[in-house]
């Protein structure tokens, strides 16, 4: 019985863990940072800016 607790608990710290990893990871962070901070305006209105370009020069591209 007592293999079943380590086991269980090995299996929610595991996935605990890669949940952490894996948003940050999704998120083009290092993986050890933390997924949970907030973004600044600043980052937002960078990550609009950017999205923006991108599409301009998608646009740009299709009608060439």
């Amino acid at each position: 019985m007592k293999w079943l607790k380590g086991l269980v608990l090995g299996l929610i710290v595991g996935l605990l863990v890669g949940l952490w990893f894996g948003v940050n990871i999704g998120r083009d962070k290092p993986f050890y940072s933390n997924p949970f901070e907030k973004k600044t305006v600043g980052d937002h209105l960078q990550d609009a800016y950017e999205g923006t370009r991108d599409t301009l020069e998608r646009a740009i591209e299709e009608s060439k």
